[in-house]
């Protein structure tokens, strides 16, 4: 079977994703290289190209029409060169399902919204649930809170997991939530623990949100918080106990993150837009060796 060599770009609310993957028709394959930019007020389709440009550059690719397919997914407008589009939830399925192959659930952590999707052994999306406009389940509010206690990102998790105890704090409202922390602050509790029960106020909506979609089995962690030990930490942790007043039927789902977590929209894209571009040969609508102009 021949080898296609597509591009996957996850246009998200804080970042942009890119993924550049040697497969076979979408099915088992390499990723050669990867780039994630952060937005930071910068100018949307700038960051997208830029972030696409690196990702060639490591990938020792020079021409777009090197590439059977370049799909976008997140939002299609940010990335005006992609070949096709691809939903968010089959992009991420199928990245998770490539990354974690035991994997039938995702739980995507993204800036401003989760979501747990279920889905077979194909990566097929069989239903999903997604949380409220409210952000206290979320990486925005988590960086807020992060950025208000004066703590870098890259710390969050490691000071969370080397707390031992978590601040209770509000899990209904994000606003709540950080009249809550603010409170604490003024108070000189430590930002470990005040961010270690941030950490467990988020996953406890997290892991309702995967018992409603009723995930089994093994969980993948996509997005940005997978990325995040203290947070992994905290799903895990409530993942196994049993919600208060109620029973679980089962065993509680096992939680995996990779190192690659945050980039499976753009690794997902990528598989889909191999598979698509047998699809197009198929049916006589590709001309040379690229669908960069035929219709998706």
């Amino acid at each position: 079977m021949q080898e296609h060599l597509t591009a996957g770009i996850d246009a998200g609310t804080s970042s942009i994703k890119v993924a550049i993957v040697k497969s076979r028709a979408g099915r088992d394959g390499e990723i050669l290289a990867t780039c994630v930019q952060r937005i930071r007020r910068r100018n949307l389709f700038e960051v997208a190209k830029a972030a696409y440009d690196e990702a060639c550059q490591h990938a020792g690719v020079g021409d777009v029409r090197e590439f059977q397919y370049v799909a976008s997914t997140g939002d299609a407008d940010a990335v005006d060169f992609a070949t096709g589009h691809f939903y968010g939830m089959t992009t991420h399925a199928r990245g998770a399902l490539f990354l974690v192959p035991e994997a039938r659930a995702v739980l995507d952590m993204g800036a401003l919204h989760a979501r747990a999707i279920k889905m077979d052994e194909r990566g097929k999306v069989l239903g999903h649930r997604m949380t409220s406009q409210c952000a206290s389940g979320s990486g925005q509010f988590l960086e807020n809170i992060a950025r208000y206690l004066g703590v870098p990102l890259e710390d969050v998790g490691r000071m969370s997991l080397e707390s031992g105890h978590a601040e209770e704090v509000s899990s209904i409202c994000a606003v709540l939530a950080e009249t809550d922390v603010i409170n604490m602050v003024s108070r000189g509790l430590s930002a470990g623990d005040v961010l270690k029960g941030i950490h467990l106020s988020i996953a406890g909506r997290l892991v309702k949100l995967l018992r409603s979609a009723t995930a089994e089995g093994t969980v993948a962690l996509t997005g940005g918080l997978a990325n995040d030990l203290g947070m992994v930490a905290a799903i895990r942790d409530l993942a196994g106990k049993e919600p208060r007043g109620k029973k679980v039927v089962g065993p509680a789902p096992e939680v995996k993150a990779h190192p690659h977590s945050i980039l499976a929209g753009a690794v997902g894209a990528a598989l889909l837009g191999a598979y698509r571009f047998e699809q197009l040969r198929e049916k006589g609508r590709i001309v040379g060796t690229t669908a960069a102009t035929a219709p998706s």
